[in-house]
């Protein structure tokens, strides 16, 4: 089995490249089951019912959330009629659910999304709710287990997939919007500490440069923009899963203007 994940779609950018270029790497490099972070991809806050039919017509098979969920109310009926997800660790009692369990070529793959504490909405703690919902999984029989853990510290996500990496297949980050270098397979389990955007590398954050840098130089608040005109990136990770292990991953950073790079995971 063959996943992919893309890190957070940011505005019409994100969905561009995505629309341009997911269909040929689901082709090109065998991909059974794409999942993609969309809480930044209608104007860079929340999602739109017109955003998500065109993601989920692109080759998005299921979409996680985080702190901007709740941006854009349309998406609350979404929840329950769409493959999304938001992070379980909101209360039960909001709409939407924390994971799904899809079938992918007669095997059981589990997705799962979390909020990580620091600088974020409260919630409920991510490790102990994460860990109750994966050891519910196991003896459920289900053993290909995907988890984005949307978290502003690289500690609390590094400390996840310490807690959890002989138990599911990959625990990938999101929410900074920077990729790191940090992917590497311990133990069958695939982390990296952020996947990093898809959208606009050339302004901050996938915005345009001018609010936040007025917010940096004055302390003043300013109305953050998605750039019209922008070098865009797309950035993805693919796992291959075995018996809920895995045992390869690379990462591609797709641009539109030079050649695709592709790092492979260091294994432990």
């Amino acid at each position: 089995m063959k996943i992919a994940f893309i890190g957070d779609i940011v505005g019409k950018p994100g969905r561009d490249i995505i629309y341009e270029n997911l269909l040929h790497v689901r082709q090109d490099f065998g991909i059974d089951f794409v999942m993609a972070n969309y809480e930044n991809a209608s104007h860079g806050f929340g999602l739109t019912l017109k955003n998500a039919t065109e993601l989920l017509s692109c080759g998005i098979d299921c979409m996680s959330g985080g702190n901007h969920t709740w941006d854009k109310k349309e998406i609350l009926p979404l929840l329950d009629s769409m493959p999304l997800l938001r992070p379980i660790n909101f209360p039960k009692t909001v709409p939407g659910v924390g994971y799904r369990v899809f079938d992918v070529g007669g095997e059981k793959l589990a997705t799962i999304n979390v909020l990580g504490h620091f600088a974020m909405p409260m919630v409920a703690n991510p490790f102990s709710i994460t860990q109750q919902k994966v050891e519910q999984l196991q003896q459920d029989g289900i053993k290909n287990i995907i988890i984005d853990f949307h978290a502003e510290s690289t500690a609390e996500k590094r400390g996840l997939f310490l807690l959890l990496q002989s138990k599911v297949s990959a625990i990938l980050g999101t929410h900074t919007h920077i990729g790191t270098d940090d992917l590497c397979i311990e133990n069958g389990c695939a982390y990296v500490s952020d996947v990093g955007l898809s959208g606009c590398r050339d302004g901050i954050i996938g915005m345009d440069k001018e609010a936040p840098l007025q917010r940096m130089l004055t302390g003043l608040p300013a109305s953050l923009e998605i750039p019209k005109n922008c070098k865009k990136i797309m950035q993805i990770i693919i796992c291959e899963i075995e018996e809920g292990k895995c045992i390869n991953a690379k990462k591609l950073r797709i641009y539109d203007d030079r050649e695709m790079q592709i790092q492979e995971a260091l294994v432990e």
